[in-house]
C-alpha cells in the first residue's frame, strides 16, 4: 500500500449519522472479492436515483462538482457501522478517498481502514460541524491539510486540531503495512521460535 504521511485535499461534508457499510457499499454492487470494481458503487443507494441505469442523483453532495476530487470525508458518529464487510472500505479508497473524519467509527470497520491505508481520524461532533461549515462557507478555500507525522489537521483561516491514534495504527499507515507486513517485521522471532520448537518437540515435528 502507499505509505500515509501528510495530503492537502478537498473535504467532503456528508454530516449523516450511523453511516452503516450497506450504505457505502450496498451488497448488490459487491460482484467480485477483489479490491478494485468497487468505486462506482459506493454510497450507490444515494448517488444514483435507480442504481441499475446509474442515473446521478444531482442533489446528493458527492455528485456535486465542487467535491469532485474530495479526499477527505466529514461524516457523523458511529461511520462504518453494520456488517463487517471490508469492501466499504475498497469502496472508498478506490473511490480516491485517503482520510475519514467522524467522532466515533464502527469497529471493525475502523480496523479494516488502518489495514487498507485509509486514515480513519477520531473528532469532537463540535470540531467536525466547525470544519463542515467552514467548507461550505466558503468552498473556495477548501482544502484540508492532514499531517499524520505531527497527528495535525489545518487550513486556511481555520485553527489547527490535534488528533489521536494508536502508535501501531500510525506506524501501519506510515508504512503503507497491512496486517502480513507487520507481522513479517518480526520474522527473526517468529524464525528463532520454531527453530526452538523443532528441538523442544522433536516429536510433534517428526510427524
Amino acid at each position: 500500500m502507499e505509505p500515509f504521511k501528510k495530503i492537502k485535499a478537498v473535504s467532503l461534508p456528508l454530516m449523516w449519522i450511523n453511516v452503516d457499510t450497506d450504505c457505502i457499499i450496498p451488497s448488490r454492487e459487491m460482484k467480485q472479492v477483489s479490491k478494485t470494481g468497487l468505486g462506482d458503487g459506493l454510497f450507490a443507494g444515494w448517488r444514483y436515483k435507480d442504481m441499475s441505469s446509474r442515473e446521478i442523483d444531482p442533489d446528493f453532495i458527492l455528485n456535486d462538482k465542487k467535491y469532485h476530487d474530495a479526499q477527505i470525508l466529514l461524516s457523523g458518529i458511529n461511520f462504518g457501522c453494520g456488517s463487517s464487510r471490508e469492501h466499504a472500505v475498497w469502496a472508498l479508497v478506490e473511490y480516491g478517498f485517503k482520510a475519514i473524519l467522524a467522532p466515533s467509527f464502527g469497529s471493525i470497520f475502523y480496523n479494516n481502514c488502518i489495514c487498507n491505508g485509509l486514515l480513519p481520524i477520531v473528532m469532537s461532533d463540535a470540531d467536525i460541524t466547525l470544519l463542515a461549515d467552514w467548507v461550505v462557507r466558503d468552498p473556495r478555500k477548501n482544502q484540508l491539510v492532514i499531517n499524520l507525522v505531527k497527528q495535525i489537521i489545518s487550513g486556511p483561516e481555520i485553527m489547527a486540531f490535534h488528533f489521536d491514534i494508536a502508535p501501531q495504527d500510525k506506524e501501519m499507515l506510515l508504512k503503507g503495512f497491512d496486517m502480513i507486513d507487520l507481522t513479517l517485521q518480526s520474522q527473526d522471532k517468529i524464525t528463532a521460535f520454531e527453530e526452538k520448537d523443532k528441538k523442544n518437540r522433536k516429536w510433534a515435528n517428526s510427524l
